[in-house]
């Protein structure tokens, strides 16, 4: 048992409501050292997950819970990871998928990359550092009701050497129990010259145009809140562009779902039976808002959209060239029209690199990646 009292109320309580209330951590350990994560952040707020280095998807986090301050544990993923990083570059060749043996290709960290926390294995950082400002609210001349907090969060990363590109991968949980899955691209540029419509012309004059591509990122997220069943994934969106008014239309995706980016839109995963104080289904909202949206040929379907809901299946690994032979090879063929009752949710970020100067050894960091933000899972501002 993982959750321990608000878990065994609702396994043994089927189709009644759980609260989440005031509790302790969860009653078992779900790993050992040193594959377990166990951090108690500065306002009370705790997270507890499990890690390992997978040979092909790298980084993998398992069995994540979080606990808000003053309230019991609630499950939240049973594992995710990265599922692949597609670049094709402009003029059309190459088109990489850099994700295979990802784990083979993880860099030993060194302390400065991992200030002030702790190398596990040493090539896993489990470290916190601020976030900013958790809020700020004026107090309108009266210096007692004037209220500012810095809040706090914990970063697990590995870094991966991939041909010329370093790629440091973060998963960033927040003591306000966001969750940030990014990827950064770092290292040096490919070198990959070009005709001028198709780059940028990098070093001395207009001689060398470095070729512009895509980092095209997925996730395979696996949302468990207080158990596998019953979760369920909601579309929202908001009508009347250009209108005074707007109206809320909430979509349930029943089954296996294509979903692409749009104004406004953004998804949940909701498990209507278990509820907070206020009586609301806890749920994590999925925001995807910043990718370029890339979308590629036909033999490139699985760019077609910007978030796949599919039903679980565990040889379900990598967005493209999965490499289980007994299951379809990418994400698109995942999502048929199947009855999803254990949701897995795909989520895939672009970013469309344009090299310049500055991008010269070594190359800065570009970040790209989604938040995930607790819904209705208190009552009130856990900070």
């Amino acid at each position: 048992m993982f959750l321990q009292l608000a878990l065994a109320a609702f396994v043994a309580a089927a189709g009644s409501v759980t609260p989440l209330s005031a509790g302790t951590a969860p009653a078992e350990r779900p790993c050992g050292a040193p594959y377990l994560i166990e951090e108690t952040l500065p306002d009370g707020a705790r997270w507890q997950l499990c890690w390992e280095m997978r040979t092909i998807e790298g980084l993998t986090l398992n069995r994540v819970a979080y606990t808000p301050r003053g309230s019991s544990a609630v499950s939240v993923l049973r594992s995710a990871a990265l599922a692949q990083i597609h670049v094709p570059y402009d003029s059309g060749e190459p088109r990489y998928h850099d994700i295979g043996s990802l784990g083979e290709s993880a860099i030993p960290l060194t302390d400065a990359d991992c200030p002030d926390g702790e190398r596990r294995k040493e090539v896993v950082c489990v470290m916190t550092r601020p976030r900013g400002h958790a809020y700020l609210k004026d107090g309108f001349g009266d210096p007692q009701q004037r209220k500012s907090k810095q809040g706090r969060e914990l970063v697990v990363l590995s870094a991966y050497q991939v041909g010329w590109y370093t790629y440091v991968a973060e998963f960033v949980f927040g003591d306000d129990g966001s969750i940030t899955p990014r990827v950064g691209a770092t290292g040096s540029l490919a070198g990959v010259t070009t005709a001028p419509q198709h780059g940028w012309p990098i070093g001395v004059g207009d001689t060398h145009f470095e070729e512009s591509h895509s980092h095209n990122v997925f996730w395979r997220m696996d949302f468990d809140i207080q158990g596998a069943s019953r979760d369920v994934v909601e579309q929202y969106d908001f009508t009347g562009n250009r209108t005074k008014k707007r109206s809320l239309v909430r979509t349930p995706l029943t089954r296996e779902t294509k979903a692409v980016n749009e104004r406004m839109r953004w998804w949940r995963v909701v498990d209507p039976q278990v509820r907070n104080a206020d009586r609301h289904p806890v749920s994590w909202e999925i925001n995807n808002s910043d990718s370029s949206e890339y979308r590629g040929p036909q033999d490139e379907a699985f760019t077609r959209a910007d978030l796949y809901v599919t039903q679980y299946r565990a040889c379900e690994r990598l967005a493209t060239y999965n490499v289980a032979p007994r299951c379809k090879q990418s994400v698109d063929q995942y999502a048929g029209d199947e009855q999803v009752k254990d949701p897995v949710v795909w989520v895939n970020v672009g970013f469309h690199h344009v090299a310049r100067d500055e991008d010269a050894d070594p190359m800065p960091v570009h970040w790209q990646g989604f938040r995930v933000t607790p819904r209705d899972v208190t009552a009130a501002n856990p900070n």
